[in-house]
């Protein structure tokens, strides 16, 4: 039965890894045969690799049953720290700078959460605010002082170049592997999240079971954040929880990766998500589909189809 079983799921990605491979073809056509290409496609891959980052930190924090929406806002806080101190004391600047706001800010909002008892997502919305806050304060004293939003010399923006971006994204698949499937806090942090009252019977120590997820979640929004100022240069501060938006791409990957973890383990379809919807932007690129109206309309379409299926065979209410 076994056997049977897992035949009709081998012939069942076979037909799958068929149909992707064959739109891929039709779609390298439509765009006059500028989707298929190494130039491409490395352009794409440098591009998935920030969401990549911010998706393996949302994957430590979901497997915690944590929703915090702050990550976008701290993001933006660590891309302007390692722009700061990038340009003050170079390349070690723009490494301390990002992962510092990372970790620093997502253990503060895991002691939020542990202290207050408050339901992390509206925690969440109240600390995307403060640091939304902080960041629109802190670039409105730089322009009244005559100053730009911190732009990263070009010299020292090599990590989101090639190679160093591909190789950052290469340690940080080995690093985030290694830690949710074969290290014991990976374990702890899924069976906190799963049943905190059974994990504390285990004689799991879930306060500070949770305070290392934060700590492995604020190293990943870390290197989101270095990144960021690595290869956009800048980051611009945003208001009115707008910078929520910035981690669509990330949620969109974590939930096709969880639709996926059947087949595949969860970190490494994380990447293959993002890719897989970088393509899809690309091709849109491509087609002539305007940036910021319709592709954002196909970006929320794919955050809810897959959240959709996702939540399939789920019981109860879903938070």
């Amino acid at each position: 039965m076994r056997a049977k079983d897992s035949k009709k799921s081998t012939i069942s990605l076979l037909i799958i890894i068929a149909v992707v491979i064959a739109v891929m073809f039709i779609i390298n056509v439509i765009c006059k045969y500028n989707f298929l290409t190494v130039n491409n496609w490395m352009l794409i891959i440098a591009g998935a690799v920030i969401p990549t980052f911010t998706a393996w930190g949302l994957c430590f924090l979901f497997a915690a049953n944590v929703t915090d929406f702050s990550i976008g806002a701290m993001v933006i806080l660590g891309a302007n720290l390692a722009g700061t101190w990038g340009n003050s004391v170079g390349i070690p600047g723009v490494l301390v700078g990002g992962l510092l706001i990372g970790i620093c800010l997502t253990m503060a909002n895991f002691l939020v959460f542990n202290l207050s008892k408050i339901p992390s997502w509206i925690a969440g919305m109240g600390m995307t605010l403060i640091y939304e806050s902080i960041g629109v304060v802190y670039s409105n004293k730089r322009l009244a002082e005559g100053k730009q939003v911190v732009q990263l010399e070009n010299e020292l923006r090599i990590f989101g170049m090639s190679p160093w971006i591909y190789i950052i994204l290469i340690i940080g698949g080995i690093v985030a592997y290694i830690l949710y499937n074969k290290a014991s806090v990976g374990i702890n942090i899924r069976a906190v999240g799963n049943n905190p009252h059974v994990a504390k019977q285990m004689g799991i120590p879930i306060m500070k079971t949770l305070l290392c997820c934060g700590l492995i979640a604020g190293i990943f929004f870390g290197c989101s954040a270095f990144l960021t100022e690595s290869y956009s240069g800048r980051a611009t501060a945003a208001a009115g929880l707008s910078s929520i938006s910035n981690i669509f791409q990330a949620l969109a990957a974590v939930l096709l990766a969880q639709v996926m973890q059947k087949k595949i383990n969860i970190t490494i379809a994380i990447p293959i998500s993002t890719i897989l919807i970088m393509a899809i932007f690309n091709v849109q690129t491509q087609l002539g589909v305007r940036s910021g109206t319709y592709q954002q309309v196909v970006l929320g379409a794919i955050v809810l189809i897959f959240g959709i299926i996702a939540q399939r065979g789920a019981k109860g209410v879903v938070k």
